[in-house]
């Protein structure tokens, strides 16, 4: 009787060990988008996403110099040097219109997030 109970808790716990990644992916479900920056443009120049979630924007520096990827409505700021890549993590925002821009060419490179 007490081996039977014992093997129930091991096999409990082998069946709670296996689940735990599952729970882990899920708590982290969120949605990435892929930007493209070059020289002074961005590869979408618009992303839609969905309002009220948080999701990151992986943005990839594929031009000759460094871009700086600056937003005041999505409060980020970040360097990327060329061919390196950064990975952003905006909080959920409200519907409507966000603006960024490749501060390094700022005449050019810019662009906008869009939540609906």
């Amino acid at each position: 009787m007490v081996m039977t109970s014992l093997v129930k808790r091991a096999a409990l716990a082998a069946v709670v060990a296996m689940l735990m990644p599952c729970v882990a992916l899920a708590a982290d479900d969120v949605a990435s988008f892929k930007l493209v920056a070059r020289d002074g443009a961005f590869e979408p120049a618009t992303i839609e996403v969905p309002a009220g979630k948080r999701f990151r924007l992986d943005v990839t520096n594929e031009g000759k110099t460094a871009m700086e990827f600056e937003s005041r409505d999505l409060k980020q700021e970040k360097v990327i040097p060329p061919g390196k890549k950064a990975t952003l993590t905006i909080n959920a925002l409200k519907p409507g219109e966000y603006k960024f821009v490749d501060e390094f060419h700022e005449k050019t490179g810019q662009g906008k997030v869009i939540a609906k």
